[in-house]
């Protein structure tokens, strides 16, 4: 495991929330664990093919994404890679796009997570159809 993650009481916080919550029984929306610190958002979202699906990185908040309903792929390209920035960081919303296309992607199960911190740019729902799914954000520490 990553230092900064092994060090990050949040991310330890949150590894054990999952481990002990039933995540499909979470109405979507935000839960908040620990105030603006960790927070899990449930959602029901429209997937998308790879041409469509956009990097995006974070500067707050390590995201744990954890499929519910179906599989699902994420692009994922290390940020000091990315070479086509979409606009500036929205400093509100923690997101900056980018335009550099998906080429690496990983896939994971109904129930498995992956985390990105903000070193890596990662392009969520890639897939067809709708998925239920967990977004974790964690505060970077």
């Amino acid at each position: 495991m990553d230092e900064k993650l092994k060090n990050n009481p949040y991310y330890a916080k949150a590894i054990e929330y999952i481990q002990t919550q039933d995540l499909n029984a979470l109405e979507n929306g935000k839960h908040v664990i620990d105030g603006d610190n960790l927070f899990v958002n449930i959602v029901d979202s429209n997937m998308k093919t790879p041409q469509q699906a956009r990097l995006e990185v974070h500067d707050k908040y390590i995201d744990i994404q954890v499929p519910l309903s179906k599989e699902e792929t994420f692009g994922v390209k290390p940020r000091s890679e990315c070479k086509l920035p979409d606009g500036e960081m929205n400093t509100e919303k923690d997101i900056l796009f980018y335009k550099d296309p998906v080429e690496e992607t990983v896939t994971m199960a109904p129930g498995e997570m992956v985390t990105f911190g903000p070193e890596t740019a990662h392009a969520p729902l890639i897939g067809e159809g709708v998925i239920h799914k967990a977004i974790f954000k964690v505060r970077v520490k």
